[in-house]
């Protein structure tokens, strides 16, 4: 394999689920992690490093609407809405 081609960049791009369609999702399970009482930064962190679904309480089908979502495009999608909250309005 040459240089070029390991230092390719992949490009991932998911089925039909909308960025609005992600959000509330994670509003969703946001929502239901803190009605538990866990830390919901946590929880979704853990869930998203070790694609281990009990990070998620089942609570409200919160687990059952996560798994809708492949953890990539949720990553992508948390990436992006940071880029766009810190990064682009201090770069003005």
């Amino acid at each position: 394999m040459s240089v070029e081609e390991r230092e390719r960049t992949g490009v991932f791009q998911f089925g039909d689920l909308t960025a609005q369609g992600v959000q509330e999702i994670l509003r969703f399970v946001y929502r239901a992690l803190e009605e538990r009482g866990y830390d919901p930064v946590d929880q979704i962190v853990g869930y998203l490093l070790s694609g281990d679904p009990t990070y998620i309480t089942s609570h409200g089908d919160a687990r059952k609407a996560i798994r809708q979502v492949d953890r990539i495009l949720l990553l992508e999608e948390l990436v992006q809405a940071y880029v766009d909250a810190r990064l682009r309005t201090t770069a003005s």
